[in-house]
């Protein structure tokens, strides 16, 4: 079933049809055969998001209330999780592109997300910027919708936190990184698992023939405006807490996922990765062949186009695009 058809939603014992349309209305980067990811090797990290971005040449959050969703899996240092000086940024940016509310939003895990808030210091951060904060571990029952899509690998669906069904628009942060608990790999995709309650998370590590494929269905319940890589550091093996640790130095920015995570991955090939990631083809990986067969985004690496401006850039674009033909 793909994001065009309905999901079952429940909430409280009453049984809604949600269409994904309503879900999100996101205004994509695309060319007339296929999608734009930008890339930027080399600057430093406040120019290379303000660089990614305009590079895309849309501007999805001028008038709107934004949920930021960043990657607070645990408040261990970058590539862990978002860097603070990436958010920091990241924001920034979106207040200049005339976003009018920015809120972020996510739940962590295992440890909880008011201890990694804390640790993050991203209490301070939102005062200082004059942004929102939401918990979603914090958030009552009600706030929670149980979103059980057709033909999933999720036995009884997976609950998400309504503020991100709510949001007029919503702007993801990823990091770039491997995943040594049976994800494979950590970047745009798997990043929604924090729109996800804690309790579904003993099914989804539980479920070690169906992981890859259940972290793409959750990806059915909403669609980011704008998604911002930071590569600047990656795990090239274990993750996503610690692992070994390469230098990336590039930033990308889209709006599909799957091209995204695409483009990770022929970083990670780049680079030199774990036998997951160097011994299987690009969209043969279970998160990316389950995100197309959904709909979720491009449907191969004929559909990607990898945008730059400066020689740097443009010369590591052309490298990728070799290594996602080749996959």
């Amino acid at each position: 079933m793909n994001r065009r058809d309905f999901l079952s939603a429940t909430a409280g014992g009453l049984l809604l049809t949600v269409f994904s349309e309503e879900i999100s209305k996101a205004q994509e980067a695309k060319t007339d055969t296929g999608t734009l990811v930008s890339l930027v090797k080399g600057k430093d990290r406040a120019a290379s998001i303000q660089e990614a971005i305009s590079l895309l040449g849309i501007n999805p959050v001028q008038g709107k209330n934004v949920l930021l969703k960043p990657n607070f899996n645990t408040a261990d240092p970058f590539p862990a999780s978002t860097h603070n000086d990436t958010l920091e940024e990241l924001i920034r940016h979106l207040q200049t592109m005339g976003a009018a509310r920015i809120t972020i939003g996510e739940r962590s895990g295992p440890p909880d997300t008011k201890d990694v808030i804390r640790r993050k210091r991203i209490d301070a951060l939102c005062e200082k910027l004059g942004v929102d904060l939401v918990d979603f571990e914090r958030l009552p029952e009600d706030k929670w919708i149980t979103i059980n899509p057709r033909n999933s690998h999720w036995q009884n669906g997976f609950d998400v936190a309504k503020p991100v069904l709510d949001a007029e628009c919503v702007v993801s942060t990823c990091c770039l990184k491997t995943h040594g608990y049976g994800g494979v790999f950590t970047m745009s995709l798997k990043l929604s698992v924090g729109i996800t309650h804690k309790r579904n998370m003993r099914e989804l590590h539980g479920s070690r023939q169906h992981m890859r494929k259940m972290i793409a269905e959750i990806n059915q319940a909403y669609t980011p405006a704008l998604i911002l890589m930071d590569g600047k550091k990656v795990f090239t093996d274990g993750g996503p807490m610690q692992g070994t640790l390469k230098k990336g130095d590039v930033i990308l920015a889209g709006s599909d996922r799957i091209a995204i995570d695409a483009v990770g991955l022929a970083i990670l090939k780049d680079l030199g990765a774990n036998k997951h990631i160097m011994n299987k083809k690009i969209f043969d990986q279970e998160q990316i062949a389950r995100a197309v067969d959904l709909g979720l985004g491009v449907m191969g690496p004929d559909n990607i186009h990898i945008v730059a401006d400066d020689a740097q850039s443009k010369h590591y674009a052309d490298r990728l695009m070799q290594i996602l033909q080749k996959g």
